[in-house]
């Protein structure tokens, strides 16, 4: 699959919530998992394994049932959470890409029996997907309820490069992400919490950053350029913490893959 296919995905990726419980063909699950199995990692110094499940091994708060799961396990150290959601979030446009449905569940969980640790990491969070009858593609991006541009960016003449970031999926629609800096250098922060608010979006809010992060890389290799990722701490806008720098290159060779 290439980087084309993935940037178009994400305007018109929807989440679904409904799902036929016959199981894929063996031969599309060999395919997506080999997909899978090729994901960049944002920060490649962090372990981490993805496992699948049925729908037996998983249970959920929420009344979502899928023939399929994916989960996403991981070392737990600085930025695991922005390289969960930059990995999770290739196999989301990869399903949308081929037709299968797929929905974020920040609610569920392994079954009993099923180890909330394999391999000395923690499961972090997985997505749902497999086949459905409804339809599984936005028509256009009037049908995102997203924040606009203006709400979320200070970059002057960014507003191509960042729409694939203002489309990506969060936690509760919270789109917590803020863009500033400029074009060569992107800064991306997250909104601050209280201790409230803290509680229930904390973790998934900097998943969300690392979905937004991936956006944002097809988009530069979009328009021909390399994007690179920093994390050393930095000056973020008032109300927001520092999350990642975007540096924006030149790219005659290696891009996102």
């Amino acid at each position: 699959m290439t980087n084309s296919q993935l940037y178009n995905a994400i305007f018109r990726r929807k989440s679904t919530r409904k799902y036929d419980m016959a199981p894929l063909p063996a031969d599309r699950l060999v395919k997506l998992k080999e997909f899978a199995s090729n994901a960049r990692p944002l920060d490649e110094s962090i372990r981490y394994e993805f496992a699948y499940l049925g729908s037996a091994d998983v249970r959920n708060l929420l009344p979502i049932k899928a023939p399929h799961y994916i989960c996403m396990y991981s070392e737990k150290k600085g930025n695991y959470l922005m390289n969960t959601g930059f990995l999770l979030q290739q196999m989301d446009l990869y399903f949308s890409d081929n037709n299968l449905a797929s929905c974020w569940l920040g609610m569920a969980k392994p079954a009993k029996g099923v180890p909330m640790l394999m391999n000395g990491l923690e499961f972090v969070i997985m997505l749902a997907f497999g086949n459905t009858t409804e339809i599984i593609h936005r028509t256009n991006t009037s049908e995102f309820k997203r924040k606009n541009l203006s709400e979320i960016s200070s970059v002057v003449g960014a507003d191509a490069l960042l729409e694939a970031a203002r489309l990506a999926p969060s936690a509760s629609n919270t789109q917590a992400w803020f863009f500033s800096g400029d074009l060569d250098v992107i800064t991306v922060s997250r909104k601050k919490l209280n201790l409230l608010k803290a509680q229930v979006y904390g973790k998934m809010n900097q998943i969300d950053i690392g979905i937004a992060l991936f956006h944002l890389g097809l988009s530069v290799d979009h328009i021909g350029k390399m994007a690179s990722y920093y994390f050393d701490e930095d000056v973020a806008p008032n109300g927001y913490e520092f999350m990642a720098k975007v540096k924006i290159s030149k790219n005659d060779l290696a891009r996102i893959r």
